[in-house]
């Protein structure tokens, strides 16, 4: 399957490069098959569905087999899938989910080479056992279950070699495809979405640096009720060696399976972490695919403490935290002061001097962010995320140009990408959580507003 058998991603750059490029002309052709259709008189609105569906189904089966940037991509992608309208989003979810949890695997000689090369030519007296085949494989590493030399299971997360140069080709790449795989995800702004992720892409092949982001929140939570964080054990390289986690599965897990049980009480948990985990740490766990969290049932089977994996994606926050003018306007926006909302964004530079809008469209903008802290609980759903995203994000409405005249500062723009991601994955969840209380508890400014 794809790159399965490739020891090293690079030497199939070219071919990795053709894949990718081909997915606008797939697009392309089936365009052009559907207006032959249109002229033998099918429905409009049937032919583009169809379109979508095939061309999502080619997007997402490239991006899984590729790995590197492109699955990456499409992992960033399959969290904000609840926000696309059903008659796309759901004839393939099923390629989407397949991206947040798995991955071809590579060959486990090229894991011995890559742990040797890391850890060194001695490393089986550290790692006595180790698992001949993956637990978890993503987009730039696969884990295998291993034993360290003082008995205790572990994990040890390998990068394949070449890691590093497909995951900057391929985002190269798609940067270059955005608007033609635009059409695919409407409502997602798929350029910034590239930018980032490049922006970010040399910290996430830091092993070194995720293990101390890993360390920092391990420490943080370490004999916490509800969060459990991994210890690191050993780090060289591209091999990270961390304490194993034992669990019954992940977030996609009980998205695609949970009882409602499940969903709301780990739902709760997800949004605790992303808000606690920066007034703890300094950071913000900034890569919310559900893949990245395990659930762990307590000794009765039953709900338990969520297990939190993946600190290559970490955003250092200035002031040690998620920042204080964002708790203010949340709160004044949750308030249902316009006024008041326009009144703060200016004063903390989100709108400038000479930028005019109507206050009751700055709400509106908002109301993924504020809705679900207006309530005590809130019920989070596909369908309210998709008529909300589809609501701000429909040219033919005024609330669209309110995107045009917000002055998002750099220092916010992870935090943005991480709540709204965040959002998707509760959404996916369908879970009811005490959004407003979790605010009030760790949003800074929210509850002195």
């Amino acid at each position: 399957m794809g790159d399965v058998a490739d020891r090293d991603l690079p030497r199939r750059a070219a071919r990795r490069t053709a894949r990718l490029a081909a997915l606008p002309l797939g697009y392309a052709g089936r365009t052009a098959l559907g207006l032959g259709k249109r002229l033998g008189g099918a429905p409009a609105e049937t032919v583009m569905t169809e379109i979508q569906q095939r061309t999502a189904e080619q997007l997402f089966r490239t991006l899984g087999e590729l790995k590197g940037g492109a699955m990456k991509f499409g992992q960033a992608l399959s969290v904000l899938e609840a926000a696309l309208p059903e008659e796309v989003a759901g004839p393939y979810r099923e390629q989407l989910t397949k991206l947040q949890d798995a991955a071809p695997p590579m060959p486990t000689q090229t894991v011995r080479e890559q742990i040797e090369k890391a850890l060194g030519p001695d490393w089986r007296e550290q790692l006595v056992w180790l698992d001949g085949g993956p637990t978890a494989a993503a987009s730039i590493g696969q884990v295998h279950r291993g034993r360290w030399h003082d008995g205790r299971d572990v994990a040890v997360k390998v990068q394949y070699p070449g890691a590093g140069e497909a995951l900057h080709s391929d985002l190269r790449q798609l940067a270059r495809l955005g608007r033609t795989i635009a059409p695919v995800m409407p409502g997602i702004d798929v350029k910034p979405l590239v930018e980032e992720m490049q922006a970010r892409a040399v910290e996430e092949l830091d092993y070194e640096l995720e293990a101390e982001a890993q360390r920092t929140f391990a420490e943080a939570f370490r004999g916490d009720p509800h969060i459990a964080v991994p210890d690191v054990v050993a780090v060289g390289g591209e091999v990270l060696v961390s304490s194993w986690m034992e669990s019954s599965g992940s977030l996609a897990t009980v998205i695609r399976e949970g009882s409602q049980e499940e969903r709301d009480h780990y739902g709760e948990l997800f949004a605790e972490f992303v808000f606690a985990g920066p007034s703890r740490t300094g950071m913000l766990h900034a890569d919310p695919h559900p893949g990245n969290y395990r659930t762990i049932p307590d000794e009765d089977g039953n709900p338990g403490r969520l297990g939190v994996l993946d600190f290559g994606a970490v955003a250092r926050l200035e002031g040690h935290g998620l920042p204080a003018a964002m708790g203010r306007l949340i709160r004044i926006a949750a308030d249902n002061d316009p006024g008041g909302l326009e009144a703060g964004l200016r004063a903390e530079g989100f709108l400038k001097d000479r930028t005019r809008v109507e206050p009751e469209l700055l709400l509106d903008y908002l109301s993924p962010f504020v809705e679900p802290a207006q309530v005590e609980r809130f019920k989070f759903s596909r369908e309210w995320m998709r008529t909300t995203f589809q609501r701000i994000n429909d040219p033919r409405q005024p609330t669209y140009t309110v995107a045009l005249k917000l002055n998002l500062p750099p220092s916010y723009l992870l935090i943005h990408r991480t709540w709204l991601g965040g959002i998707g994955v509760l959404s996916q969840l369908e879970a009811e959580a005490p959004f407003r209380q979790i605010l009030t508890d760790y949003l800074p400014g929210f509850a002195s507003a």
